[in-house]
């Protein structure tokens, strides 16, 4: 069993803290992706898992031993790294079994002749040979196994990356954002390819990255971390439709969760002038009656030429005028700018009175156009004004 336990884990840089007592559990065979922007400890507490760095407080466990303790070799534990990492000198074939030739090391590896002929004998073993041809089969290596990395693309040496962690077969898989320096379409391509090889070869993947969407489309379960400490821990659905605070809204989502400053009454949700009907009651005890933050996909929201250049203070729907349209393929991005109601300032990224709709379609909507908005209240989420955590 390949489950990580982590208990009461943290890092200190000096008077700096990397990590904050952070608490996790990871069951056998998941895919966890540790999420969040640069400088949120996701990358440091990877190195924690592999032992790169050391553990100030806390214990690790992985499949009921603990392992904060181990050096990296004793851990069972493949890295795959960001640069790729692979042998200039060495061909596919020898980079992809170079952990099955150092798993058998011996000091007189060092002497150049012996050791490379020693080394040379591993690699042509028929147990190496067939264990690393069957990982260049999975991974549409075969062809390039006679090549050198200089001669290979960039998705095509990440792929050597993942062989040479496959390989040794090990029981949990770390990798620290390893398609960010690809571009787009091969790192859409990578991402189902990693996603596949988790189906195939089973395993605890832990995948680092500051993307969202590599985080949604691959993970089984997201920690979604800020300054060290995890703000969510769920599947992608459960982040999406039911963000934990104001701050996971904001990151997950493009365009991310509109966060607008509004006051709960009975039986409806007052943004400005506007009531609108309300029955969902607030699932937590933070809040009855009085000051909230709305929260409301863009995606819930409907977006229609208002009437006149009134502003609207009735009860059918918030009025305001289009301030950007991006017609993105299939769908139109639509910010309006709202002539009453504010969005809430305080979360970076967002701007103060303007709330973003997407729609489906070519949106003939024009900056200037007076707009109506409605919106479906089923999909929204409620946040304290005070503490920002969904009541």
């Amino acid at each position: 069993m390949a489950s990580i336990t982590l208990n009461h884990v943290a890092k200190h840089f000096g008077p700096k803290v990397a990590i904050a007592d952070i608490d996790l559990k990871v069951e056998d065979g998941e895919f966890l992706v540790l999420l969040g922007p640069s400088g949120c400890g996701k990358s440091t507490l990877l190195r924690m898992l592999a032992g790169l760095e050391t553990v100030t407080s806390g214990e690790i466990h992985v499949g009921g031993k603990r392992v904060d303790q181990l050096p990296p070799s004793a851990r069972d534990m493949a890295f795959v790294f960001q640069s790729y990492a692979l042998y200039p000198h060495m061909t596919v074939r020898r980079n992809i079994a170079f952990p099955l030739i150092m798993r058998q090391f011996k000091w007189w590896f060092h002497i150049p002749l012996i050791g490379g002929l020693a080394k040379r004998r591993i690699e042509n073993s028929p147990a190496v040979r067939d264990l690393v041809e069957k990982t260049a089969r999975t991974l549409s290596l075969t062809d390039m196994l006679d090549r050198y990395p200089r001669t290979l693309s960039g998705g095509q040496r990440q792929r050597v990356a993942l062989g040479r962690a496959m390989v040794r077969q090990p029981e949990v898989f770390l990798m620290d954002e390893p398609l960010s320096n690809l571009d787009a379409k091969l790192r859409s391509a990578m991402r189902a390819e990693i996603t596949r090889l988790h189906g195939r070869v089973g395993g605890t993947f832990v995948y680092v990255t500051h993307d969202q969407v590599e985080a949604m489309t691959m993970g089984t379960r997201i920690a979604l971390m800020r300054d060290g400490v995890i703000q969510q821990f769920g599947t992608p659905r459960e982040i999406y439709t039911a963000p934990a605070n104001t701050y996971v809204a904001r990151f997950i989502g493009t365009p991310p969760m509109n966060l607008i400053e509004a006051a709960l009454e009975p039986g409806a949700l007052r943004i400005g002038h506007v009531a609108l009907p309300f029955a969902k009651a607030p699932a937590g005890g933070e809040a009855g009656q009085g000051g909230v933050i709305l929260g409301i996909r863009p995606n819930a929201l409907t977006v229609s030429p208002a009437a006149g250049e009134q502003a609207g203070v009735g009860q059918a729907g918030l009025f305001g005028t289009v301030s950007l349209v991006e017609h993105v393929g299939a769908e139109s991005v639509i910010a309006v700018k709202l002539s009453d109601g504010t969005t809430a300032h305080e979360e970076e990224g967002a701007v103060p009175g303007e709330i973003m709709v997407t729609v489906q379609g070519y949106s003939e909507l024009k900056p200037g156009d007076p707009v109506t908005l409605g919106a479906d209240l089923s999909e929204a989420v409620l946040f304290s004004r005070e503490t920002g955590r969904r009541i």
